[in-house]
């Protein structure tokens, strides 16, 4: 890691390493990161269960399933950045965001519920019609709890290296939720008499599980007052400002396709096992021993960013995953067991590092807007990239069941014999197989390529943060927390920022060209190219 000068939570000057004001006490960490047990737990039942569920229990066909999460998404494009609008412009005695922890617990519970109700409607319109509502309604409830919770990280710490180690804690937090929603969830399910009972009793259960520990996030986490005086403009423009940065351009490309990768494999994995492996029992052990894998590997990442830089970090750990996902090309029925689970493993070794440090980057990129416009904007940030996690998952679902209905999918057969259920697996097509074993191998390869190549130009180092860091500090220390002075031009316009004081104008013109200007622009002008 770069012997690079950072700055405690207060904005002091400190030396080479992260100083006793920046570190986070372990409570804090801990009851940060329980709150993404929702995140990382919710996001993967549905994205391996979901798919299924509405075709095998609720009767639809894959095509219409895919249509009802892409549909949602179209709510998503405006409710996750109206959501972020709305978090940075609450005034309450808690904050900005925590009031939104307390106030989602019980309709969590109440929409993960009747996200997995099969409502016994005998027409399909009817049946498509309910599931849109009930993916709809979660889809609300997860943009008003998780918006605020991913904002909240940028106010926790200012220091480059404690987010890092704040991340590993979250990412802690939901790999062990997503272990847990691997192997208990179809468990619970088989339990019960039949699937229609067991698929809502199954979702009530971990409605509980995601929505208490929200508690423990409200009750050790806190807000910076004075990251609420500068107020989000009200008005659709602030939900398009974001993209205007360069860094958070890069950034999202990356998390956009690595995680449109991570879903698509996720979404069709239960398929490929059952279908083309012929194992589908051990589908739970093999998703078990991708995220214990990247569980494990967590220190191990945090330890390599802090000698590499994140971007570093990120690109190992695609590099593991694209190679991982060229040896599935060679999988095939009756192969040793073992070998399935060294498979799962080493995805999970390059999908582990690929998503830590997504995550561990996203809290640096709204200091880059403060120096562009004045203003402490975490809120709308979190509402786009909520938005466009969200996005992957419905873009890997829509196509799956895309894929699968023009392969031809043919629907288990279930039988109830004296009250007791029994599956009868359908005998798949050799096409059907073919489009199987490409979905899952060749179009995440794909997608890890472009994330590689647009990782490859991300600006935002540790060494440069550092130096944004000290001078964003200086400049609130001399507006005086809140006076808006001049800023000889530099900033954009007047209606959209808060002007700030030049503290140093070359620093900030050279801040503004690594990290806002876009590359093309700066390679055009005289003073030639800048690293980045």
């Amino acid at each position: 890691m770069d012997n690079s000068e950072r700055s405690n939570s207060k904005g002091t000057a400190t030396g080479s390493t992260t100083a006793p004001g920046d570190r986070l006490p372990l409570r804090t960490r801990l009851g940060y990161g329980a709150g993404d047990l929702y995140g990382g737990g919710a996001f993967f039942i549905v994205s391996t269960l979901y798919l299924i569920f509405l075709t095998d229990v609720v009767g639809i066909r894959p095509a219409l399933a895919g249509v009802i999460v892409l549909i949602a998404r179209g709510w998503d494009a405006v409710s996750d950045p109206l959501m972020g609008m709305i978090s940075d412009r609450t005034r309450s005695r808690w904050g900005r965001r925590r009031p939104y922890f307390l106030v989602g617990i019980p309709f969590i519970v109440l929409s993960f519920f009747l996200l997995w109700y099969p409502a016994g409607f005998a027409a399909e319109w009817a049946k498509f019609a309910y599931a849109l509502a009930s993916y709809l309604f979660f889809s609300t409830v997860i943009t008003m709890v998780m918006i605020p919770y991913n904002a909240l990280a940028s106010e926790l710490t200012l220091d480059y290296g404690e987010r890092s180690r704040l991340t590993v804690f979250r990412m802690a937090f939901s790999e062990v939720s997503t272990i847990i929603c691997a192997l208990l969830p179809l468990m619970i399910i088989d339990a019960a008499a039949n699937r229609a009972v067991g698929y809502p009793l199954m979702g009530l259960i971990f409605g509980l599980f995601f929505a208490l520990p929200y508690l423990a996030t409200f009750f050790t986490t806190w807000e910076r007052p004075e990251f609420s005086k500068r107020t989000t403009p009200g008005d659709l423009r602030s939900f398009l400002e974001p993209f205007r940065i360069r860094t958070f351009r890069v950034f999202i490309l990356m998390f956009l396709f690595a995680l449109a990768a991570m879903d698509i494999v996720l979404s069709i994995i239960v398929f490929f096992v059952t279908y083309h492996l012929g194992v589908p029992e051990i589908t739970n052990y093999l998703l078990g021993t991708l995220l214990i894998v990247q569980l494990a590997l967590l220190p191990a990442y945090y330890a390599l960013s802090r000698r590499i830089g994140k971007r570093g970090a990120f690109m190992v750990g695609g590099f593991i995953w694209a190679g991982a996902m060229v040896l599935s090309l060679l999988l095939r029925p009756g192969l040793p067991v073992w070998v399935y689970f060294v498979f799962a493993a080493l995805v999970g070794s390059g999908t582990g590092g690929v998503i830590v440090m997504a995550y561990a980057i996203f809290p640096d990129i709204p200091d880059v807007d403060e120096l562009v416009s004045g203003r402490r904007r975490e809120g709308i940030f979190a509402g786009v990239l909520t938005f466009l996690r969200k996005l992957t998952g419905a873009f890997a679902i829509f196509l799956v069941g895309q894929a699968i209905d023009l392969a031809g999918y043919t629907s288990p057969v279930e039988t109830i014999e004296a009250g007791v259920s029994a599956v009868a697996e359908a005998q798949q097509s050799a096409g059907f197989v073919m489009v199987l074993r490409v979905v899952f191998a060749a179009v995440p390869l794909v997608f890890i390529a472009i994330t590689m190549l647009i990782a490859s130009r991300f600006p935002l180092s540790s060494g440069l943060h550092s130096r944004l860091k000290s001078y964003l500090t200086a400049r609130r220390e001399a507006a005086g927390g809140d006076s808006h002075t001049a800023t000889d031009g530099l900033a954009a316009a007047p209606d959209e920022t808060v002007s700030m004081p030049v503290i140093d104008e070359a620093e900030e013109r050279e801040l503004r060209r690594l990290l806002v200007t876009p590359r093309a622009r700066r390679d055009r002008r005289p003073d030639g190219p800048a690293s980045g």
